[in-house]
Order: structure tokens, then sequence, then C-alpha cells
């Protein structure tokens, strides 16, 4: 890869360079060649190709190594040149286990961390979010380093693009947002519907390129990367080219273009060899030899990976996590967890005041620690004061976010894949819908699918759960379950003050991202400090007893401790158990408690159907050894599948009581 400084003749590429990019677009086009052929011979499944997007790849002629580059699924010519070879181009089609992706993600969705180029995920446009977020780490650690976001022309559509537009000239950051514009989504022409047919792009930030055209993509990609490192903040480099094939391998797109539209279909591969002939740098038998090695070279290459081995199913689960400490529930797990994690001292006051000594602490021992939120910047410091007088210690490390919660989780991917440790609050759980895109799709899968290589440490926190008069539908939801059912996240629903700052504090330090959800009920209801220190991971029991085990979290703790009393006065005494963690599960206190009392009840505000309390009760009676110490069904006490009414009186009439505790109690030991 060239250095940027070096000198550069007016036609764009470099004189010394021509030849060789050439090559290299050759190369591209007999790897899209071969993937087809090995696809029809039944050794992959999936194929997209980049015939037609090759002279993108000038831009690496002027990228530093240290430049991060967030990638298209047509970006394979860019990523030859970033150094991810034939071969393990190769095993990304055939989904090899010595694949950047041990053959966990599609064909195409390349990812190459040794040329500092990120994982692909399939949603289009999600990577646009996190792309500003790694901008935005660089800016902060006042580094020389562009991020090159790359993204076809339907996708900018997507909302997410628009926010990550927004964001990044908001804060002046370097990215280079790289447009490929074939002019269709599939098979729906997009020359009307784009943001750049519509005027919706700013024109003093916008370059439009012919992007078929290596010399003119050079020159172009030359005077945006100059301006963006000079300090002048994001730039959309717009490149108008053909695809040359079809969408991917399951289209056929001579269904939806005519043969003379098809003819008339520019190639950058003849555009640029017939230059270097006319040139003189190359003559045409020079243009049959290269590519008639490559053909064969490439065969070679595609033939050896296809004798190698696919991925061993059994390691299928590695990486869900980080191997330290472990996330299985066993007994060994819970025990390393107890061991690595550390107490949650006493400290009574509101769990309020908890969390903004954690992130107090955080940010003093933690110099790569960024807060970012709605409203959280002084003098207001958040809705609930979670962060108010943080804002002289933090200093740019404490920020307002815009009112985009997919900004926040998406910038937040950005800064942990870059090294950062960014916390980050949504006002209320209720409003993480606009950033389920970016928790589903590059939050919880980015350590999995990339084999460790890139890894997400995010802590989330939220206000969660009713209890709270007046709250209704949108300020009142316990959906636990929607987060607790996505591989690759830790939750966490502590109760008191104490479990709520050892959770955070052992969160900053996790190699994984975690979820916080702090009940409102209680997070404002002051307490004395706790008789003594307990771990910070793991289930806690609250209370012993023998003839019932009840299990519950979050607001549930004061309805179950609240039965125990009355129960207690009838000679039933409780077991009762905070899971606090839903993920990692402390499989095993519960169990040892049921096998105990050989009696289950399970205590949530969520609704009944599909929601963790039920999936606990299906765990649970899933091995032999609870299922045969139980001496009555389990019980499920929990808000039935309806919403969180606005009034008083219908909020009560949904949500489980103590007495509905009580009743379930009395019903496993009738």
């Amino acid at each position: 890869m060239t250095n940027r400084k070096k000198e550069t003749g007016p036609s764009g590429i470099p004189a010394d360079r021509r030849a060789d990019f050439l090559e290299l677009m050759l190369l591209s086009r007999e790897c899209d060649r071969r993937s087809g052929i090995v696809l029809r011979q039944g050794e992959a499944w999936f194929h997209i190709s980049s015939a037609g997007h090759e002279a993108l790849a000038a831009l690496c002629e002027l990228l530093e190594p240290e430049d991060l580059i967030v990638p298209h699924y047509r970006d394979r010519t860019l990523l030859l040149a970033r150094g991810m070879d034939p071969e393990a181009q190769a095993r990304d089609l055939m989904a090899k286990a010595a694949s950047h992706s041990g053959g966990r993600n599609m064909s195409a969705h390349f990812g190459h961390r040794a040329g500092n180029v990120f994982s692909v995920a399939s949603p289009t446009g999600s990577q646009c979010l996190p792309a500003v977020g790694a901008a935005w780490a660089a800016q902060l650690r006042h580094r020389d380093q562009i991020v090159v976001c790359s993204i076809g022309d339907a996708s900018t559509r997507q909302g997410e693009f628009f926010e990550a537009v927004a964001f990044a000239v908001e804060r002046g950051l370097p990215v280079l947002f790289l447009v490929s514009d074939n002019g269709y989504g599939i098979s729906t022409p997009t020359a009307d519907m784009s943001p750049r047919a519509l005027g919706l792009l700013p024109s003093d930030r916008t370059t439009v390129v012919d992007g078929a055209d290596p010399d003119a993509v050079h020159a172009a990609g030359r005077a945006a990367l100059d301006a963006i490192r000079g300090g002048q903040g994001p730039h959309v480099l717009w490149c108008e080219l053909d695809r040359l094939d079809p969408h991917t391998s399951s289209d056929d797109h001579r269904v939806y273009r005519s043969p003379e539209d098809l003819a008339a279909l520019r190639d950058p591969v003849d555009i640029f060899g017939a230059r270097l002939v006319e040139e003189g740098v190359v003559d045409e038998a020079w243009i049959e030899r290269t590519a008639a090695r490559h053909a064969v070279d490439v065969e070679a290459v595609y033939a050896r990976v296809a004798a190698e081995p696919a991925a061993d199913p059994k390691t299928v689960m590695d990486h869900l996590f980080a191997p330290e400490p472990a996330v299985t529930g066993s007994t060994e797990a819970c025990a390393t967890q107890a061991d690595a994690a550390p107490l949650a001292e006493p400290c009574g006051g509101t769990m309020v005041s908890a969390v903004n000594r954690a992130l107090a602490t955080g940010l003093a021992r933690h110099p790569e620690l960024v807060l970012f939120g709605e409203d959280i910047d002084d003098p207001k410091g958040g809705v609930f004061g979670f962060t108010k007088g943080l804002g002289e210690a933090a200093g740019e490390r404490m920020t307002n976010a815009p009112l985009a919660e997919a900004t926040i989780v998406g910038a937040a991917v950005g800064l942990a894949a870059a090294g950062m440790r960014p916390v980050v609050e949504l006002q209320f759980v209720d409003f993480a819908g606009p950033a389920w895109n970016q928790i589903a799709a590059q939050l919880t899968t980015l350590r999995w699918r990339s084999l460790s290589a890139w890894q997400c440490p995010v802590v989330l926190y939220a206000p969660w759960g009713g209890y709270l008069p007046g709250g209704g539908i949108w300020h009142s939801q316990s959906n636990e379950s929607l987060f607790t059912h996505l591989p690759g996240l830790r939750v966490v629903v502590p109760s008191t003050p104490e479990d709520t700052e050892a959770a955070f504090l052992e969160s900053f330090t996790a190699p994984d991202p975690t979820l916080v959800l702090l009940p409102k009920h209680l997070m404002r209801r002051r307490r004395e400090p706790a008789a003594r220190p307990a771990p910070a991971l793991g289930a806690r029991t609250l209370r012993g007893g023998t003839d019932v085990t009840v299990v519950t979290w979050g607001n549930g703790t004061e309805l179950a401790l609240d039965a125990a009393d009355a129960l207690a006065a009838d000679g039933v005494t409780a077991d009762v158990i905070d899971l606090r963690w839903l993920v990692p599960l402390d499989r095993e206190t519960v169990a040892a408690s049921v096998r105990r009392t050989g009696r289950l009840v399970v205590v949530q505000e969520d609704n009944r159907t599909s929601s963790f309390g039920a999936g606990l009760i299906t765990e649970l009676l899933s091995r032999d050894d609870e299922f045969y110490s139980l001496l009555a069904p389990p019980r499920l006490v929990t808000r039935e599948d309806v919403h969180v009414p606005f009034h008083p009186d219908l909020e009560r009439a949904v949500l489980p009581a103590a007495d509905d505790v009580v009743a379930a109690v009395r019903s496993v030991l009738a």
C-alpha cells in the first residue's frame, strides 16, 4: 500500500503504481469469477460479486495503515488492497474454519483485523454509526486517523446513515462516507430516491465522482482525505458506477434490466486497462498474460481451500463471551465469577447515588471511559440525576447525545471496538426500539462473528419497570426478555445500592457488553447499608427458608419479601433468591434451593408469554435432579399479556402484588 504522502501525477494513481493497480483489479475480477464457479460446483452457498466496484480500491493508495475501513459487501478489491488475500477471501466464501469468522458470517461479509478492516453485518446501513463512533474515539485520543465508511446508494436511505452523517458533521469527525452508487437497490432503480437525488446531502461536503475510473476516485479521494486530515470534518464521496453482475447469486438481473441496459454497463477493468495501453504502461499481451496467470493461481488457491475443514460444530458456542469470567452458569462458572468479581461493599443510600458514585469512580480509574446519553451533562445530569455533578471531572469524556437512541448505542459500538470504554444511558428502556438494530446486529454479535478479533465492551444502562404511577405504556416496561434473548449480552437487574454500584464497577472492566436495568420504583428508596459485602456477580439469597423457593429480580424482590413476611406468620418459611444477573444465570444457586425445598415460585413483572420467568422455569425443569425434587408444579407470578396502563388504579390492576405471591406459594404447598 502506497503512503498517502507520496506525490501523484495529474492523472490520479501514481505512475509507478498504475500497472500494479490494474493487476489488483484483474485479481479481484478473477476472484469473483472463480467464486461463481465454486458456487456452481457446490462448494459454496452464496456469493456477492464486486464486479464493477473495483475502482474504489484506489482509495487504499491514499490511506495509512492505522486508518480504519468499515466496509461494504462489494468491497472485495478494497479488501485485497488492505491485505485480505485470495486465500482468505476463498475461506470467507466457503465458510471454512480458518476464515475470519470461522464460518459464522455470510460470504462477502468481509473482515480483516490485520488490515484494520471492521467486520460486516448484514443489516444495511448498520455500519455507519459504529464508523462514526470509531472516528469519535480517534478524535478523543487526538489521533491522526480517518475512518472510511463504505455503503451502497440504496442503503443511504436508512435512517442510521442520516444519523451518522449528522453526528459526524456535528462533531467534525474524521469520516469519509464512501457511497457506491450502482443505480440499484437489488431490482429497484435508485436514481430518483437517493439522498443525493433528493438534494438531502450537504453540498459543501459531497463530491460526486466517476466511480468506474480509478484515477477519478484517486483524485477526488485525495482531496477529500486531505480536507478531513486538515480538520474540516466528514465528507461524502459519491461514486457513480455500474453493478456488472446480479445483486447476489440468488438474483438474475436480466429479469428487470433490458439487454440494452446491460450492454451499456461500464467496466472499470476495461476502462483502466485501455487507458494504460494508450499510455504505454502495459500492452494488451501483458493484460492477457496477467489475467491468465491469475486464473491459474486463483483456481489453485480456491481448490486448496475447498479441501480445508469447516469449523467443528462443538466450537460454535465459543466467542459468545470472553473466556473469563466463565458464563455457562455451571457451578464452576459461578465460583469463577464470584472469585473474579469485586464485592458489593455496604454503602446504603439510594440506587441513584450508587450509580453516580460508580460513574465517578469509573471516570477516575479508567481514562478510556466515556459517558454518553441524552441530557446527562451538567447542570441537569440526566432525567434521573445519575450523572449530576460529574461534568467538571469528566470534561470531554461526558457529553450530551442527540435525541437518537440508535446514535447512542451505535456510536458506543464504534468507541468500544476502537478500545474505549463507553458507558451510555438511555432515558428509559422503553425507548430502546430505535437502537434495536445496533443492539441486535452489532453490539451482541461483534465478538462472536469475528472470533474475538473485535470486541465490544459497552455498558448500557436504563431505568426499567413499573410500580411508579403515571408511567403508562412507554415508561413502565419490564422487557428484560427481549435482551436476554440476544446471545452475547450480559444483563443485570440490581435492587439495592450495593448491588448497583458493584454491577457498574464490575462492568467497567468486563470484556463484553453489559445492560444494567435499574428499577425505577426502587431507585430513590433510601436504604441502610447492607449487613455485609456480597459478590458482585451471581444470585443472592435475601432470606433463608425450607418450605418453598421464591426466585425474583428487580421490583419483584419487594413483593417476594413482603410475601415472605406474611407467610412467616403462618409458619411457612421461604428461600427468597434475588437473581440479580439474568445473564450469566447463576443456575446452581436456584437449583440447589429447589432441591432442598421441593417447591418453586418465580415472580416477575414482565408479561407471561415468552418471558424470562417462563424460560427460567423451563430451564430448571430440564434436568432430572430438579424435576424429580419437585413436590408440586412450579408457579409463575406475572403480569398477564397486557400493556401497563397510565391510570394508577389500572396499573395496580395489571401488575403482580405481594398477595399474588402469597397465593402462589399456598398453591404449591397445598
